[in-house]
């Protein structure tokens, strides 16, 4: 009777196709005072309401989950599957502390924030970004495959990270956070992600924003545009050094993105209606 009973508790597949599922609403409760632990319980009800009986356990598990907890969603995943784990094992065997199960959680939120921001945001999403935003450029603004491909793409890595993020993170359990710390992947990453983000945010930059300048000057029956002389001596000059004031005005100056996104909106606007932007 009492293997019949283990063997029912015991998470399955399907049990991890409904955490897995679950997990989509990661990140819509998140607030300023417990960051995802809403979501992280959102994705813990199907386990919870599995390995556990009593009224009380379930209650017990329900608050461990609601403590405190930030990480990248996605990558969170890993950190759900683990989760997971130690629950039923807590449900089973009983020889585990349930602080521990918070003590792993709060370990791992580092290490998986690293990982899935220097490698989903910082990497991915500027690339795929970036060949969007130069798909709808060479259409002529006309063509909505770019950002079609961007969120299709995206959504792809998203499902991706958090499919084999439960599973692996169930099955293998802190085994692969281990081997990933202690090969300093994470550390290594890191920095090539951030590196090969530059670059490509670097290459970007110049074909997206744009400066133009229309004065022209008249000699006799020969009219020389202003914008031409630049592009001649130096294609994106205007480009480069809008991009190195605001570069400047931020890590200097530590002027804020939003008010200098706010402050180019108007000058644009601005420069266009006065005559000394294009």
């Amino acid at each position: 009777m009492e293997q019949k009973e283990t063997a029912v508790k015991r998470i399955t597949r399907k049990d991890l196709w409904k955490c897995f599922w679950s997990q989509m609403f990661f990140e819509l409760g998140n607030g300023a005072l417990k960051e995802e632990a809403p979501g992280f319980v959102t994705s813990m009800v199907p386990i919870i309401e599995k390995v556990y009986d009593s009224k009380e356990d379930k209650i017990e598990a329900y608050k461990r989950h609601t403590e405190y907890y930030l990480s990248e969603g996605r990558a969170a995943g890993l950190n759900v599957g683990i989760a997971a784990a130690m629950e039923e094992r807590l449900a089973l065997q009983r020889d585990i502390e349930p602080e521990s199960i918070n003590a792993v959680k709060s370990a791992l939120m580092g290490p998986l924030a690293a990982l899935g921001d220097s490698i989903i945001h910082g990497t991915f999403r500027p690339l795929f970004a970036g060949i969007a935003c130069s798909l709808v450029i060479a259409s002529g603004y006309k063509s909505v495959f770019g950002p079609i491909m961007f969120v299709v793409i995206m959504t792809a890595i998203g499902f991706l990270v958090r499919y084999y993020g439960t599973f692996l993170g169930y099955s293998k359990g802190t085994e692969i956070i281990d081997a990933i710390q202690n090969s300093g992947l994470v550390r290594n990453m890191t920095h090539l992600a951030g590196t090969a983000a530059y670059l490509l945010v670097g290459g970007f930059s110049v074909g997206l924003v744009t400066v133009k300048i229309p004065w022209e000057f008249k000699f006799e029956e020969t009219v020389v545009s202003f914008q031409s002389m630049l592009d001649g001596l130096c294609p994106g000059l205007l480009s480069m050094l809008l991009i190195g004031l605001m570069y400047f005005l931020m890590t200097k100056k530590k002027i804020s993105p939003t008010f200098l996104l706010f402050a180019c909106l108007a000058l644009g606007i601005i420069g266009k209606y006065a005559g000394f932007l294009g």
